[in-house]
């Protein structure tokens, strides 16, 4: 039976099984549990797409503890310790807004616990990005057209949808039970609650519309050159040619990808935030979850169905469906079609970079969706900025 699951993986990584045989569990599973012990012992600094793979194998529903999503995490130059290193004056473990020589309001927002001291606490993004909370589950509830901004008009209907006594107000109990998680009833044996079958995850892993098999630039590394046209066709954006008086945001991101929406209106605030002090940039890629692949059914409630683009203008056609959905000011550049740009930056799903005034990277997130964190970048960028506060205006570099 070992030997059944040794040739079936080897056939699986050759291409000489077919995917249809990932789905007999007993030695797919076995292994996928070899594997994963073996990268462990014996190769500890194996691709990241490997300990995906082995995952899949084992079963895996690709959670934010599976595949290379621990160790995948955001790399920054301005974590806690460098900027008590900088700012610290005093040497009290903290920094006062007396220490901190840029403005109050940058002060402000990298005081994210607002105890009016910056501190380990405000560094701290252990918490994956769709972690529940009191303040997402309102977001799930009160955003009904899924564009990533509950507006106000969709909090009264929240509100008045919550108010079931007609009283015209809530009160702490009703509170209490729209936040409390809901209880994790036993899995059905019916295939629509099973998941993705593990021949769909493992053609999504090397088609990589789940995540790019290539790690993408590390920090302090030069944040590889492209040219790629923008989403009106008009002219085409380089890179290097955008690098220079200013920071360089780099979002990816794709509309199949339910967590890039969801995030939507986080990104669209720090591009309306900062676009005076910094370069903004998205980049679209390849789709995550399109009809033809790893179909989501919470796609197919908000109306997100397409198949994967075969061609760049049917990317170009979906990617402005993505801007007007999502309403989305930034500039956005389409990836062509052999997604080149999305594979060398690990842009797939979504991720997030910022390169420095010299073309290097500044800050790197996690892999998405879960290590894609607007306001973790946001904190680097404020760092960045106030390392260099020259801050000149600069048009967006092209090629003609």
């Amino acid at each position: 039976m070992r030997s059944r699951a040794f040739l079936l993986l080897f056939g699986l990584l050759a291409g000489t099984t077919p995917l249809a045989a990932a789905d007999d569990d007993g030695p797919t599973t076995r292994a996928g549990a070899w594997l994963s012990a073996h990268l462990k012992s014996a190769c500890p600094d194996h691709p990241e797409w490997l300990a995906m793979f082995a995952d899949i194998l084992r079963g895996s529903q690709l959670g934010p503890e599976d595949g290379w999503f621990p160790k995948a995490v955001a790399q920054t130059r301005f974590g806690w310790p460098a900027t008590r290193a900088r700012f610290d004056r005093d040497g009290d473990g903290e920094i006062a807004r007396e220490e901190f020589p840029g403005s109050g309001p940058d002060f402000e927002r990298l005081d994210r616990d607002h105890d009016k001291f910056l501190t380990p606490a405000d560094f701290d993004w252990s918490a994956h990005a769709l972690a529940p909370s009191p303040g997402a589950m309102l977001y799930y509830r009160a955003d009904r057209d899924g564009d990533g901004k509950v507006t106000r008009e969709e909090l009264m209907a929240w509100f008045r949808a919550a108010d079931t006594d007609e009283l015209g107000f809530l009160s702490l109990d009703d509170l209490k039970a729209q936040f409390s998680p809901p209880r994790r009833r036993p899995a059905a044996a019916g295939p629509a609650d099973s998941g993705p079958s593990k021949a769909t995850l493992i053609r999504g892993l090397f088609r990589q519309e789940i995540g790019s098999l290539r790690p993408g630039p590390a920090l302090d590394q030069p944040a590889p050159d492209f040219t790629l046209r923008t989403l009106e066709g008009d002219r085409e954006i380089t890179l290097s040619k955008t690098i220079g008086p200013r920071p360089v945001v780099l979002i990816f991101g794709n509309f199949t990808c339910g967590p890039f929406r969801i995030q939507a209106g986080n990104v669209e605030k720090l591009y309306r935030r900062y676009r005076d002090r910094a370069e903004f940039l998205m980049v679209y890629v390849r789709e995550a979850h399109p009809t033809d692949g790893w179909q989501m059914t919470s796609n197919d409630r908000q109306g997100v169905t397409l198949r994967q683009p075969r061609t760049f203008d049917e990317r170009v056609e979906v990617a402005q469906t993505c801007k007007k959905s999502l309403g989305l000011e930034m500039p956005l550049l389409v990836d062509r079609l052999d997604d080149r740009v999305g594979v060398t930056y690990s842009g797939m799903p979504s991720r997030l970079y910022l390169v420095d005034r010299e073309g290097k990277v500044a800050y790197k997130s996690g892999r998405g969706p879960f290590g894609f964190k607007p306001a973790e970048l946001e904190q680097s960028l404020l760092l960045l900025l106030q390392a260099n506060p020259t801050n000149t205006p600069g048009e967006v570099g092209r090629t003609d």
